[in-house]
């Protein structure tokens, strides 16, 4: 019989996180993070090969509790996927500095800090980082959003270069997928009203496209799927795109910036046009 491998997934009770979760524990330890109580036992539930962690990347020194729990019992983790993450929409005029800091704790500096946490463990291991197809350039109305995914693919992209430990670097850009990370986002975001000042229609836009973006796009299962492809690839590629809009979105951001911009702001005034 196969040693079992050591698996790290954060972002574990929901999404894509949760099918990597349910895929991997059948013949891996699973160490499965979670930021709602009530999801540890969900987690605990499925299999006793998962070892379920709290950790709120807003809340920086649960990552620290997390390292040590997930280090106290393991000596070596074969691939840590970053999942966890979030969405911070508006108006870059309107958007709370604070909630912009809160974007950038979640998709940035959470995973950046759990890799430093457990950087001991990972020699020759994998890192694969959930990112976005908004990593290839500025979608209106969510440019934390996007800047977040960016800045993470910068940041481990230098790491790949720079480690001295053999750990190869993935990053996954998926287009529209069907996540609760929506219906999250719009209640989040929702909180905040002075953000549709002057900008009304443009926030309905975007309240809609979120809201119907849970249930069009693809399945977190195929998203598990190049993952899990990724995981198992000896030598595997450093970036993969999932869904015809990632894919599009990547051949559009070769196109010089001004021309994406026309086409951008003519996209968002074409939607809106008929919005009451």
């Amino acid at each position: 019989m196969s040693k079992k491998k050591i698996y790290v997934i954060t972002g574990a009770a929901s999404g894509i996180g949760f099918e990597l979760t349910k895929k991997l524990c059948a013949d891996n330890i699973v160490f499965a993070g979670y930021r709602t109580e009530s999801k540890k036992a969900l987690l605990e539930g499925i299999s006793k090969n998962i070892y379920p962690f709290y950790a709120d990347y807003s809340k920086p020194e649960t990552i620290k509790s997390a390292s040590e729990f997930i280090k106290a019992n393991c000596s070596k983790i074969d691939t840590l996927i970053n999942v966890a993450g979030c969405v911070v929409a508006g108006p870059v005029e309107n958007i709370h500095i604070d909630e912009i800091r809160k974007q950038f704790d979640v998709n940035v500096f959470g995973h950046l800090e759990i890799t430093q946490q457990l950087i001991d463990l990972l020699s020759d291991g994998k890192i694969i980082n959930v990112s976005s197809m908004a990593s290839f350039g500025i979608f209106p109305f969510i440019s934390p959003y996007c800047a977040s995914k960016r800045c993470l693919d910068m940041f481990f992209n230098s790491f790949l270069i720079e480690n001295k430990r053999n750990i190869k670097v993935i990053s996954i850009k998926p287009g529209v997928i069907v996540t609760p990370l929506w219906e999250k986002s719009v209640a989040e975001n929702s909180k905040f009203q002075d953000l549709r000042n002057g900008y009304e229609k443009e926030m309905d836009y975007v309240i809609k496209n979120a809201q119907k973006n849970e249930s069009c796009g693809l399945g977190v299962n195929k998203v598990a799927e190049v993952i899990l492809k990724a995981d198992r690839a000896k030598n595997p590629k450093l970036s993969y795109t999932v869904g015809y809009d990632a894919f599009f979105a990547k051949i559009i951001s070769k196109l010089p910036q001004n021309l994406i911009n026309k086409i951008i702001k003519l996209g968002i005034k074409l939607r809106i046009r008929n919005i009451p």
